[in-house]
Formats: structure tokens, sequence, C-alpha cells
């Protein structure tokens, strides 16, 4: 028995998985009630808060610390974003059954996805602007504060600046090695892959897909998901009454 049901994990043959089959079986035969299942257990809302605190710790540890990417001041909002949404998972994911758990989960995980689009959009614009060589974009684009102000004047660069404050230019997100510092051939091979782009990109060498585009892409198919949730959810309690 698995969380979503009693579908085997291999079929009679022992080639392909029972398991996918029967999510696909269900979901066509009963959406709502496969979507509303699927959300009352943890996996989902786990598998977001993971998700989100993994691509948090991977900006910071990796990109900041390892790679010496600065964080600009919409990168940091970015972060707070996804936070949020560790957050709303993690408190949905203590009792997906439970209302007013999952109310607070999606609440916060909707505000952190809609947060975090407008963050994107905004720094993808900056991005767009310094990188253009008409001189003319940067007419009007409002530039980069070392002093942040998050939402509800949450004081987030002063309890973890490591994490929440900028210390970069919005828009040039290239490694900048400080003096004297001695890089590993690994550390190297990254740095001079993401200074050659002249930033960070999905694919460097053809400019694929900036940091921006990349963190929209994640918020996007995260609201996408929650809103064929919601919908489910409240469907079902609309036919309930």
């Amino acid at each position: 028995m698995n969380s979503f049901g009693n579908w085997p994990l291999k079929n009679k043959q022992g080639n392909d998985y029972g398991f996918i089959k029967g999510l696909w079986r269900d979901l066509r035969a009963r959406p709502v009630d496969t979507l509303v299942r699927w959300q009352e257990q943890r996996f989902l809302w786990l598998l977001m808060a993971i998700a989100m605190g993994g691509l948090i710790i991977l900006a910071h540890s990796f990109f900041q610390i390892y790679l010496y990417m600065a964080p600009c001041e919409q990168c940091v909002y970015i972060r707070y974003a996804m936070f949020v949404m560790v957050i709303g998972g993690v408190i949905a994911a203590i009792n997906p059954k439970n209302i007013v758990l999952k109310l607070i989960g999606c609440i916060a995980a909707f505000y952190g996805s809609i947060m975090g689009i407008k963050f994107s959009i905004k720094l993808n614009g900056i991005h767009h602007a310094v990188h253009n060589a008409d001189p003319d974009s940067l007419f009007g684009v409002q530039g980069c504060s070392t002093d942040p102000t998050f939402p509800f004047n949450l004081p987030l660069a002063e309890w973890a600046p490591e994490w929440f404050k900028p210390t970069g230019d919005c828009g040039y997100d290239a490694p900048i090695v400080p003096d004297g510092v001695t890089l590993s051939s690994v550390q190297q091979w990254f740095v001079d892959l993401y200074q050659q782009s002249e930033g960070w990109y999905l694919l460097p060498p053809w400019h694929f897909m900036n940091m921006a585009q990349a963190c929209m892409l994640a918020f996007g198919l995260c609201l996408i998901l929650l809103l064929v949730m919601s919908g489910a959810w409240a469907l079902k309690l609309a036919r309930g009454k």
C-alpha cells in the first residue's frame, strides 16, 4: 500500500511501473476526487517545500558562497517568496486533511508564488535593460538598493544577512571573485563558465533562460498546480453541499 492508493509498484510483466499507470487511470476516471485525494497526502506539500527550500540553498550555498555570485535586491525578494512557500508547504504537510492547516498552506503558497512571479518579472526587465546594447533601454529602470524593504516590513536582512542581505547589482550576476582567493579547479571551471556568459543562465554558452526567467518558470509551475488543486478542492466542497 502506498500513500496514493493500492496500486502495485510493478505490473505483472515486471517491466513497467503500474503505480504511474494507476495514477493516470484514476485521474482520467475521477479527476476531481483524485486531485482532492492527492492534496490530502503529505507528498505534494512536502515536495513543494523541499523544491523551494532546495532552490534557496542552491542559490545561497553554491552560487553565492561557492561561486561568488552576489545576490541583488530582487534576488533576496525572490528568496523571501520561496521561503514563504516552504513555510506554507510545511504547515499543510502537518495534516493535509485538516481544513485550517491546508487553507493556511494554500494561502501562503499562493502568496509566495504570485509575489515570486512579480519579483522575477521586475528582475527580468532590469536584466534585459542592462544587457541591451541600446543605452536608451535603461531609461526609467529603477536601480537596486542594498537596503531591502521586505513585505510586512520584515527585517530579514537583519535577522539573516547571509541569506537576505543584497550585496550585488540587479541584472549583473556574473561571479566576482575577491582578490587573494584561490579557487579549486572545479570552482574555476564554473566561474569561467558564468563569467564568459556574463551572468547566470540555465545554459550559459547559449545564454538560454536567465535566472529571473528560470524563477518565473518555477513559480509559474507551482501556481498552475496550486490553481488546479485548489479548484478541485473547491468543486468537491461545492458538490458536498
